[in-house]
């Protein structure tokens, strides 16, 4: 069970959906925090959670001061998971602390297509390993209109996947691998 790793939630368990999800282990998410603390990338930062599974990547960013956060999922247990998750970081948020949160159930083209909410300054991108590269390409291309100039895009793949396509306007900065799990951190550009 994944559970919150710091900020002001720290310790705090989440759910996870019956089935269909692979949460990010704790392992890679302090890595990864820690890296997007090192950039000032978190506090007042506008969060997109795709393909969000149990929203444990936005969840936490909140913990750490993200101002607002969107998860898509286009699963009803996903949904549900989140649902129940963000009922106990409402319980568990200081006095003063509002939760911007929004759960959309739709598949993240969908969403891609008409999003809601300020232009993501920070988006989490943990699609299922299965999920052909051409569809993360097309996730990546979306996020260059949608996503604020100069966004850090973080993108979770399976080490035995090609590396996709990035596409015009998308840069890498750098891959960190764990175990089987490789990290891409890719940036908009700023001019987007």
């Amino acid at each position: 069970m994944p559970r919150i790793i710091s900020g002001w939630a720290g310790s705090l368990q989440l759910r996870t959906p019956p089935t269909g999800t692979r949460p990010t282990s704790d392992r890679v998410r302090e890595a990864l925090f820690s890296a997007l603390e090192a950039r000032d990338a978190i506090r007042n930062a506008h969060v997109l959670d795709l393909f969000a599974g149990s929203g444990a990547l936005a969840f936490e960013a909140l913990s750490r001061g993200a101002a607002s956060a969107v998860l898509v999922d286009k699963g009803n247990g996903a949904a549900k998971a989140m649902r129940q998750n963000l009922a106990q970081l409402q319980r568990a948020a200081p006095a003063g602390v509002d939760l911007d949160v929004r759960v959309v159930v739709r598949p993240v083209a969908g969403y891609l297509a008409t999003p809601t909410g300020p232009a993501p300054t920070l988006v989490f991108l943990d699609p299922p390993y299965d999920l052909p590269g051409g569809q993360v390409t097309d996730a990546l291309s979306a996020l260059v209109r949608v996503a604020a100039p100069g966004a850090l895009l973080v993108l979770e793949r399976s080490v035995r996947d090609r590396t996709p396509a990035w596409p015009d306007g998308v840069a890498l900065d750098r891959t960190r691998t764990y175990g089987d799990t490789a990290v891409h951190l890719l940036e908009t550009e700023s001019g987007s």
